[in-house]
Parts: C-alpha cells; structure tokens; sequence
C-alpha cells in the first residue's frame, strides 16, 4: 500500500470514529524521516480548546490579571493541540507545531473540539468512603425516622447476626430532632444496625450494636464526644463528635482485599469526575496498608496524597512516621508527607468551637482542643518531621485557635512555615483572623457545597452578625490567601462542575436561596477552576510539577464538554467529563 493510500484511508477511518463518538482515535504512522521514535511522542491531542493557566492569577477582587486571555470580559483558549511523553507534557500549542512530534508509534486522539483544563485535584476528601457507602443503605435526605425506616426495609431479610450499615442522614438538619434506636430495635431486632451521619460527626446504632461496642447506661463521655441521653438519662443510640469512634469501631474489620476494593471503587468514582489526584484527609491504620500495597504494586490509577491521621483511634504512630520523615518522590503517585489532625467538631452538631455560645444553644459553645483529642505535640513533632499539617477548624474560636497554634510553632521552629500549612474547612472567622492567614502563610481548603447546603440552618446556628465570616471565600482572598476547593467526600456531591457552580452563585443546584446567600463572598469562574487546579498544586508545593498546563510538567489533563470559564453557572450543572488522563495515560473515557 502506497503512503499516500494509507493517509488517505486514516482520515476517512478518523472520520467514521468521529462520527461514532465524541472522541476520534487514530493511529497515524509518519513519513520517512521524521522525529526519532526515540523522542517521539506517546500521545498527541488534536482538535481541542486548551486552558493551559499559565498565566498570573487574578487579583483579591478576582480582576484577571493583565497577561490573562480574555478580551471584552470573553475568555479565548490558548491552544488546540497537546504532546505527551512518558508521561510529562512535551508541547502545547497547534496541531502543526505539535505533529513534529508525532512517530511511528505515536497515538493521535482527536478531541472533536472539547475543552482541556489541568487536571482537577480534589484536595480533601475521604475516598474510600465512597466505597463503603456505595455497599451500605444510602440515607441521603431522609427527614424523618419513617424516611429511614423505609430506606432500610432493603435489609429487613438479611440473616440473623449480619450487620446492617447505612450512612448519610444530615446531622445539621437533624441537630434539632435527632433519631431514637426504638425503631430501629423493632424493625431489626436480630441485627446489630449502624447507621452513620452524612459528614462523620453523628451515628445512629441499635441495641445490638450498642452492645457489641460495650456501651450502657453507664458508659462516660469520651473525650470530645457525647452518648446522646433523653430526660430519663436513658441512651437514645445517637453518638455524636468524637463519641462516633465508639460504634464505628465495634463494625466487623474487612480485610485488605475489601479494602483495596473499597479504594479502587472511589477512584473510579473520581477519575470519572475528572479528578486526577485526591487528598485523603485523615488516613488510619486500616486503609494505609491498603495504599501501601497498590502504590507498591503499581495498580494506583490516580495520585494520592495519603495525610496520616494523628489524635484519633487508629492513628498511625507518631513516633514511627516522625522518625522516617515523609515521602515525596515526584515519580510516585502515592505520596505521604501531610497529616491530618481534628481541633474542633462541625457546625452542624453544635461541636464546633465558638467565641461566645450558640445563637441557638445560649451557654453552649463547642469543643476544641485537648477536650476534643487534639494532641499539640504530636502535630508539632511531625512538623518538625517535615510533614505539612492540615488542621480541622470550624468555629471562630477554632480557628482563631489553630492560627495562635501554627504561630506558636513558627516562632520555635521557623521552618515549619515554608510547609505551606493548612486549616481545613475555616468555615467560621472572625474578622481580626483574616489577616492572620496571610501572615502565617496558611492555606485555606473549603467546600462550596457545605456553604450552600448549611444556609438553610447556618445563620440561626451562629447569628447575622458571625454568618458574615463564614464561608468567607471573597474575604480570603482579599487578603491572599489561596483558597483550595473540595467536597469533603462524602459530605456533598463531589462533581466539579457542581463546585464551580456552588462558588460562583453561591447557590444549591435547585437554584436556591433565590439571589445567592451571601453572594458577596461568591468567587469568579477563573477562581474557582484555580482552586480545582493551581492551588491545591501550590498547597502540595507542586506547582512546578502539576497545576497548569506547560512542557516538562505531568501529562495530567481533565477533557470536558464545557467552556469552565465561559459558559454559565446554570450551563456548568450540565457539563461532563470526558475523558482524564494521569502521567500521560487515559485513565477515564467517556462510554457512548
């Protein structure tokens, strides 16, 4: 066959994919004396738009910067066509400055138009509850003890001394009329049932299951955590905070089979989303094997950053990790070099640590610190290790707290602040606190989603005058502090086009509260992608490696249907994910 047969019946073979898919895929061998298959590319992407980032960020107002694309308030993509090689980025830029580096092994793939960000990192999250929940009874939005008791009439046949899990009731919106394990006990009478809250701070359990964990009436408090009681002192079989340890303990160990299983089933769940990397907040003793055993058995698919928990059950030893520092290999996509640790509880359970009391609990003000099993020393030890620290806050005196912690640490050890430390979540601050974060160089990482799902409830919780400093994104980053996105998976829906839409209007995906809550402290679209991308990359002091799109960094590359930055808020619920590919390789594509 002629050469130039052969080129003719590509295209029209690239044709016929085009047409069957929204991505073609061709196979194209070049002409004598091209580029050496050597230096060749793997994979060459054609036909598409390209976000590279590369560009200054805007500034705190979110006014793009002069180098940014965008012209008459319109963004322009910067490039069609991308080359990958061993995994790195070897060109961006068109398809004829890009097909130099096509060989005759070199795979082209035509993305029939669709648009190229960075790849999406989600910067805290839990993954492998993603599994977990997808084999327990799903109680997302049950109001009611009837709303539960009909969810779990699926388990109402399971054999006598089977467990029965099942997870997501809201224990914000049930903070005033939480469930009682009566009904529980007469529906399942010969079952221990567990049944676990949406974001981790209140579970649920029978008497079976309270058995089996070796609680009565007679069982104290833990510490940072409450056994719910009614007004005869009895237990109600709600555990809340700290105290959710207790039943979730006492649940049959799975083995590390499970657990692989559990993990690769999370990862599928976010390479689908166009997740390329994941921080798993707070890893235990149960699931660190399990990474272990993948990344050392090369079948990890998505880089994960593992933060080792530390004050909690199950905690990883201190003593152990400090002594072997973390690990930070660019090559390796399990990486352990954060940890993890709790100073106050959620908002929500009224466990988050407050300046003065509830607006709707006077006398009441949270619980912080050693009262909540936050341990000082272990966290500085393994800052002093070299481990960046993460640091659950949500009260304003939580995180007012947590900031006097990291300066403390700063002035005995100033190298711990080029760690580029972070609180999680920051969802309540006071106004002298902003500023704090700058001067300290914390990192803020944020949900959207929690900021739209608790308006309903937020401001009764802590009043006008405090919900003014919650959820305070604008605010932030008037005073430069990176601001990382994120779902705290499983806490709210984890899609990215979600996330973006939740930042911009801050509004729920039904539209709601009509005008946005609190819109003032809404983000603008590059922001908001920023917060997917570049600065969770600059928060892992990766941004040399991953973030943007530019030779010699990670082939690793999110395809979407949607312009992110120019399409509407109510264009972005639609978008889907094509396609997302990790150190150069796809590891997601969309089945038509």
């Amino acid at each position: 066959m002629s050469m130039m047969h052969f080129q003719r019946n590509s295209l029209m073979q690239l044709k016929r994919w085009s047409r069957q898919g929204l991505i073609g895929l061709v196979l194209i061998l070049c002409a004598p004396g091209c580029i050496p298959s050597n230096k060749a590319a793997d994979l060459i992407l054609t036909n598409a738009q390209v976000y590279t980032l590369n560009w200054q960020g805007p500034d705190g107002e979110g006014h793009p910067s002069s180098g940014a694309p965008v012209a008459d308030g319109t963004w322009l993509t910067e490039a069609t066509a991308i080359a990958i090689r061993n995994g790195m980025i070897l060109g961006v830029g068109s398809e004829s400055e890009m097909m130099i580096y096509s060989g005759t092994e070199t795979l082209i793939r035509d993305m029939n138009g669709a648009f190229i960000v960075p790849g999406l990192i989600e910067s805290h999250g839990h993954l492998h509850e993603i599994g977990e929940k997808a084999e327990q009874i799903n109680l997302v939005g049950v109001e009611s003890e009837t709303d539960i008791a009909d969810r779990l009439m699926e388990g109402s046949e399971r054999p006598a001394g089977e467990w029965i899990i099942g997870s997501g009731w809201d224990e914000g919106s049930w903070a005033n009329h939480l469930p009682t394990r009566g009904f529980l006990n007469e529906m399942f009478p010969d079952n221990p049932v567990v049944l676990k809250g949406l974001r981790g701070f209140g579970t649920l359990g029978n008497d079976l299951a309270l058995e089996a964990a070796g609680v009565d009436a007679e069982t104290p408090d833990p510490v940072g955590g409450s056994l719910v009681r009614d007004n005869k002192g009895q237990l109600t079989g709600v555990f809340l905070n700290n105290a959710t340890d207790i039943l979730n303990d006492a649940i049959p160990e799975a083995s590390l089979e499970q657990r692989i299983r559990v993990l690769n089933y999370g990862i599928d769940r976010m390479l689908e989303s166009g997740f390329v990397s994941t921080h798993h907040a707070g890893v235990r003793t149960d699931y660190l094997p399990a990474y272990q055993a993948m990344g050392n058995g090369d079948s990890l698919r998505i880089r994960v950053e593992a933060m080792l928990s530390v004050g909690v059950v199950g905690a990883p030893s201190a003593e152990e990790w400090t002594e072997m520092g973390p690990t930070v290999r660019a090559s390796d996509l399990l990486q352990i070099r954060s940890v993890k640790a709790y100073y106050d509880a959620s908002l929500g359970s009224r466990g988050a640590k407050m300046i003065d009391d509830y607006s709707d609990m006077p006398g009441h003000r949270g619980i912080a610190g050693s009262d909540y099993g936050f341990d000082t020393a272990k966290v500085e030890a393994f800052m002093v290790a070299g481990f960046q620290a993460g640091i659950h806050a949500i009260g304003d005196a939580g995180n007012r707290d947590v900031l006097d912690f990291y300066e403390s640490v700063y002035e005995r050890h100033p190298e711990a602040r080029r760690l580029r430390n972070r609180i999680e979540h920051a969802q309540v601050i006071h106004p002298d606190d902003f500023e704090r974060f700058a001067e300290l160089d914390i990192v803020a990482s944020m949900e959207p989603g929690h900021a739209v799902e608790d308006s309903p409830w937020a401001e009764e919780r802590i009043g006008a005058d405090r919900v003014k400093g919650a959820y305070a994104w604008r605010t932030l980053r008037q005073h430069g502090v990176p601001v990382l996105f994120n779902s705290d998976y499983t806490g709210t829906d984890w899609s990215f086009f979600y996330g973006m839409y939740a930042a911009i209007t801050r509004k729920m995906a039904d539209g709601t509260p009509d005008g946005g809550w609190y819109p003032e402290q809404s983000l603008t679209a590059e922001e908001a992608l920023r917060a997917y991308t570049y600065w969770p990359a600059f928060a892992s002091g990766r941004e040399h490696l991953t973030g943007t799109i530019k030779p010699g960094k990670w082939a690793d590359l999110t395809v979407m249907d949607i312009d992110p930055l120019n399409a509407s808020p109510d264009e972005l619920l639609g978008g889907q994910v094509l396609m997302t590919i990790v150190a150069g390789k796809v590891a997601y594509e969309i089945q038509n």
